[in-house]
């Protein structure tokens, strides 16, 4: 190749850049709201009016000051989007065989102090479902209405 040949770099287009919503069904909306401000900082979206009888709520993770995130292509904390479902409509979570058909968690989040969220659960009656180290310690856990999830620190 000469040294003047020009190089030409062609643009690939992402299909998929990240998760913007985790859609969770829950039975009152409104108390979710309140479970998961209290148990994970989630904080409900700016425009959203909480109030008892609400059918969805939209939450995210403030970042560290303060600032709900705006929807992007690169948001790489997914807002929870509660709905009111009947339980009969399902809960989040599935058995594994691999893990000897306990409850597993749908999605994890991610912290930087496990211990601190651990107390916190314990604190709070989160029902803790197990503990685990992977590449990091694991803990499984359910929402009241029985969405199974998972923390882990890295």
């Amino acid at each position: 190749m000469q040294a003047n040949e020009e190089i030409k770099v062609e643009e690939k287009l992402e299909d998929i850049t990240g998760i913007t919503c985790i859609y969770v069904p829950v039975n009152d909306v409104y108390e979710s709201i309140k479970w998961y401000q209290k148990n994970l900082g989630y904080q409900p979206a700016i425009n959203d009016r909480v109030e008892p009888g609400m059918v969805m709520a939209v939450l995210n993770v403030p970042d560290r000051n303060g600032n709900l995130p705006s929807p992007g292509f690169r948001q790489v904390v997914p807002a929870l989007f509660l709905h009111k479902s009947d339980a009969e409509g399902g809960r989040l979570g599935f058995s594994w065989s691999l893990d000897s058909g306990k409850p597993h968690a749908m999605a994890c989040f991610i912290t930087p102090r496990i211990q601190e969220l651990f107390e916190r659960f314990k604190e709070n009656g989160v029902n803790i479902l197990g503990e685990r180290v992977t590449s990091g310690p694991n803990i499984t856990f359910a929402d009241p209405d029985g969405n199974i999830w998972e923390v882990w620190q890295p």
